[in-house]
């Protein structure tokens, strides 16, 4: 049966547009004007009352939530992320490997692919993003420095063996050896580029852009940053049109930098991430990132050896608040980042991203003050009545 989204504003190329959105079997079958309300009466429905109709958020790149830290995660605990993710408006996200032993990696992966079988009641896990092993430890932020290594072709290759070629991201750095002559081969494993945890020089950043990187990771954190002598990596990242990740939580980056990122790559260039970890919907405490422990206080997540920021506490829907706040551009102007833009960065926008007839049915409705009121997975409602959050 289709079924209908009633009387919303739904988001459709760039503006928002009074409609209703027709869905059947996971997928956009119409958007179509109110006038032809009368062929419609006798389907179910789904009342939007007026309310903001939008693709669902894509989180490229998040190490956990609600108790469950990616790296030691089983695929009932991917469900249990999934879940929370859906409930603040992510409809697709990848998961993402903090440097780990290849033990642990490829256990995690084996899981990972295991949900990714059998899912429901949350969000659509898309794919595996390996945040490493191939980066510099003076930038290694929360990464196990000891796991840290140059670049290795095999390794990689196994991982996507054993992730039946679900591996669909990776972060590397471009002084690490051997990586600049990796990435090709890594796009050839059907493996989007993003550098990051580096000081690279501007030369040597570029050359990896030039061989395939097409993005950048929670730019400007453990980043080697501008001087109007050494431009680096940031100078790279911020010339060139590869695109740029943001953690907009307001202490990975404050509101001026925000706006200075969009200002220099444009709306269709930047990326809102959560990198959020275990923590995320849960109070303060003591939390694990992968083999490091992590205490949370005021939700700022940080290393307990270091005190270096360790990933992020972040929703999406907060990261879109946020955004709309630090900026003052409506919403309209700011929902790319988190939708249409990642989808786009890892070559899945033929699919999700948008609200456009054949894609898939992920959908989300915000009321007045942009909080989630509902969200459908390739059509299916998300039990809202499920929730681990204490915050």
């Amino acid at each position: 049966m289709k079924h209908w989204i009633f009387d919303g504003k739904v988001y459709v190329d760039g503006h928002f547009t009074e409609a209703d959105l027709g869905y059947e079997d996971g997928r956009i079958t119409d958007i179509a004007e109110r006038k032809e309300r009368d062929i419609r009466r006798d389907v179910k429905d789904v009342d939007a009352g007026g309310k903001y109709v939008i693709p669902g958020f894509f989180d490229i790149h998040t190490h956990g939530a609600a108790g469950h830290d990616v790296n030691a995660s089983n695929k009932e605990d991917f469900q249990a992320i999934g879940h929370f993710k859906a409930l603040h408006g992510t409809t697709s996200w990848f998961c993402s490997i903090l440097t780990d032993t290849e033990e642990q990696t490829s256990y995690c992966i084996k899981e990972a692919v295991a949900h990714m079988r059998a899912y429901e009641n949350c969000a659509n896990l898309q794919g595996i993003h390996l945040e490493g092993p191939f980066l510099e430890k003076e930038y290694k932020g929360a990464m196990p420095e000891w796991l840290l290594r140059e670049a290795d072709y095999d390794l990689i290759a196994r991982y996507q063996e054993t992730a039946e070629g679900n591996i669909r991201y990776i972060t590397v750095s471009p002084m690490v050896k051997g990586v600049p002559e990796l990435i090709p081969e890594l796009l050839k494993l059907n493996i989007k580029v993003a550098i990051g945890h580096s000081g690279a020089d501007y030369d040597t950043s570029w050359r990896c852009i030039r061989n395939g990187a097409s993005s950048a990771t929670h730019t400007f954190n453990a980043m080697g940053l501008f001087h109007q002598h050494r431009p680096a990596i940031m100078g790279a990242c911020l010339e060139s049109d590869i695109y740029c990740e943001a953690i907009c939580d307001g202490l990975h980056l404050h509101p001026g930098a925000v706006r200075f990122l969009l200002k220099m790559k444009g709306m269709d260039r930047v990326i809102a991430i959560t990198d959020s970890i275990m923590a995320a919907g849960l109070k303060d405490g003591r939390y694990k990132l992968g083999v490091n422990d992590v205490i949370v206080k005021d939700s700022d997540a940080r290393l307990a050896e270091g005190n270096s920021r360790a990933g992020s506490t972040l929703t999406m829907d907060r990261a879109l608040r946020n955004l709309l706040s630090f900026t003052g551009r409506p919403l309209e102007e700011i929902l790319p980042l988190l939708t249409i833009n990642p989808a786009r960065a890892v070559g899945m926008d033929d699919q999700i991203g948008s609200l456009e007839v054949g894609k898939q049915a992920d959908v989300v409705i915000l009321d007045s003050e942009y909080q989630v009121v509902d969200s459908f997975v390739k059509g299916q409602r998300i039990d809202r009545s499920i929730t681990t959050e204490v915050l």
